[in-house]
């Protein structure tokens, strides 16, 4: 059970990860402005997947 809750939370790190480098592809002509709360919901996301991740490790969850 804590095996899959941990691939599960590395997936969502990695889909985190994959959507910030593909931000950097985007020319300053395609960005909207919206940008800052996408920015700073996608590091919450991280956050919560890291969390998640150390609390599995730590066998609290």
């Amino acid at each position: 059970m804590a095996t899959q809750r941990l691939i599960v939370a590395i997936g969502r790190v990695e889909r985190a990860l994959s959507r910030l480098e593909q931000m950097q592809h985007i020319s300053p002509v395609d960005k909207d402005d919206n940008l800052a709360d996408r920015h700073e919901k996608l590091k919450a996301e991280t956050r919560a997947a890291i969390g998640e991740i150390d609390r599995i490790l730590a066998g609290v969850a």
